[in-house]
């Protein structure tokens, strides 16, 4: 079981039970709820960045990194 944090509202998200997912630019990443999916969808840019900063996982599951 992965965790990660929403790139949205920082919230530990289960990689292996999360309904809500994206796909940007080859990463995959993950959704407490449909309303942060779609403020993701809206703007991937403005989480990205964050994402990264604030874990280093850029809200993904690091174990399908290469």
């Amino acid at each position: 079981m992965a965790q990660v944090i929403d790139p949205v509202c920082d919230m530990m998200v289960d990689t292996e039970t999360a309904q809500y997912t994206s796909d940007y630019e080859g990463t995959t990443y993950y959704f407490c709820g449909a309303g942060c999916k779609r403020a993701f969808d809206k703007n991937p840019t403005e989480f990205v960045g964050k994402a990264q900063h604030d874990n280093g996982s850029g809200g993904q599951d690091s174990s399908t990194n290469s």
